[in-house]
């Protein structure tokens, strides 16, 4: 009986490829009591396996909470066997605004203490006894009253390129650390105040209610499937999107966007940019905004001793890194000194700049075909190409396009020919630089003429 991933993460993309399936982002969780999650967790893992699902899920003795991808032809099938666990039968399932079919590349289900860690010791408190679900009309009309408090229960990275407007934005790392700060904040609005919350998908904001009713709140409220569902809303409904920017998600992409507001900044040079992107030095992996110049520029990397390391041959990275394992850092530790232009705590609802609307047509580009995509190395997220014909120069603007990649441009920094540095590749070439998206097997590269 297969208990665990068989396949590399570059090997599962290359099937997914190939395959040519849609596949489904989604997201769901659920408190509830489960007295074995061992158990549990196995027993998930061999029916989620059969329908290709790929995620990140954690299951405690309190519940659930799941992160995944699905070919969209095995939706319904996954969806019944939800329906035979009895705590998630009817589930809601929050389906992701952004399609990516390599947002997730593992099946991964970890048994844990708690599906969200509070650092709570407390035997007297009920996690079930919640606050009261809004849906985006009711939230939006709360939102107005002048007796509401709003507050982002999501860590400092998240609320950086995306919020709701006049929302309190604790400058933490963790939902535990949270906890208290709002506490200590609001101690005085326990009766007079309406407290309003909200996170991701509904998870941290559910735990956070229950927790402040039990702390003597009164008028607790929390946005009903977070921001995910907020937005399906929205777009359902023609409502106002009161959430400006990004959501931040925990997948691929990092990212969805909500609104073309742009109200971060790169944190290298300043420019308005809210894409966020992992050190591409693999004993670092510091989270961290970078716009497509610094990208390419800094070879994805976060600082001037990271760009040098990821210049080492591989053998010798690995030597570097022996003993430090930064693979957990991801989506955490987004502050550095080498971040010049980080913003957390007291966030502007003011947009830097406005996010470009999507590309005309096609034929309106001037480009000639040279190559086509080969592989992608997701980690470092470097693209590999095959030069057909022609050739590239360092410093082309250069067209990557494709059916799921659609149009993406960007200037040629620095590249490998071959395996080595260079500035000049022919027909015949392998090509690999840095791409700030996932590229296909199904991406044609163009050389963008002036």
């Amino acid at each position: 009986m297969q208990l665990f991933n068989t396949l590399s993460a570059d090997e599962r993309a290359a099937l997914i490829e190939e395959s040519g399936k849609q596949r489904l982002t989604l997201s769901f969780y659920a408190y509830a009591h489960i007295e074995d999650p061992k158990a549990f967790r196995d027993t998930l893992f061999v029916a989620w396996n059969r329908l290709e699902v790929l995620g990140r899920i954690y299951v405690a003795t309190e519940g659930i909470n799941a992160q995944l991808s699905l070919p969209a032809d095995n939706f319904y099938a996954f969806k019944d066997q939800l329906d035979t666990i009895p705590f998630l039968k009817d589930i809601r399932l929050n389906v992701a605004v952004e399609h990516d079919d390599l947002s997730f590349l593992k099946l991964t289900i970890k048994v844990r203490h708690k599906i969200v860690a509070d650092g709570l010791d407390d035997a007297t408190f009920d996690v079930t006894n919640k606050g009261i679900h809004l849906g985006a009309k009711d939230f939006n009309a709360m939102l107005e009253d002048p007796n509401t408090i709003v507050v982002d229960f999501r860590n400092h990275y998240e609320s950086e390129i995306g919020h709701f407007r006049n929302a309190i934005t604790p400058d933490v790392e963790t939902f535990r650390e949270s906890l208290p700060i709002i506490e200590g904040q609001l101690s005085d609005h326990k009766e007079d105040k309406n407290l309003l919350m909200y996170c991701t998908g509904g998870i941290r904001c559910e735990k956070a209610s229950a927790f402040f009713k039990h702390k003597g709140f009164k008028n607790v409220y929390q946005l009903e499937g977070g921001i995910i569902e907020y937005t399906r809303q929205v777009k359902a409904e023609g409502l106002e999107s009161k959430f400006i920017g990004k959501n931040f998600v925990f997948d691929a992409r990092l990212g969805e966007r909500i609104t073309d507001d742009i109200l971060a900044q790169c944190h290298q040079c300043g420019k308005p940019c809210d894409n966020h992107t992992n050190c591409a030095n693999e004993a670092c992996h510091l989270l961290f905004i970078q716009c497509d110049e610094c990208k390419a520029s800094m070879a994805n990397t976060c600082s001037a001793e990271c760009f040098e390391i990821v210049q080492l041959p591989e053998d010798e990275q690995r030597n570097l890194r022996k003993g430090i394992n930064k693979g957990n850092m991801i989506f955490r530790k987004g502050k550095s000194d080498n971040l010049a232009f980080k913003q957390s705590g007291e966030l502007s609802d003011t947009a830097l700049a406005f996010a470009p609307k999507p590309k005309g047509a096609r034929n309106r580009i001037r480009k000639t075909l040279i190559g086509k995509g080969e592989h992608y190395y997701p980690k470092a997220e470097i693209g590999q190409f095959t030069i057909e014909q022609g050739e590239l120069k360092t410093g082309d603007r250069i067209l990557i396009s494709g059916p799921s990649t659609g149009d993406q441009q960007l200037t040629l920094g620095a590249m490998r020919i071959n395996g080595k540095e260079g500035d000049v590749a022919k027909a015949g070439d392998k090509v690999t630089f840095n791409v700030p998206f996932r590229i296909r097997l199904s991406d044609k590269l163009y050389k963008v003429l002036e």
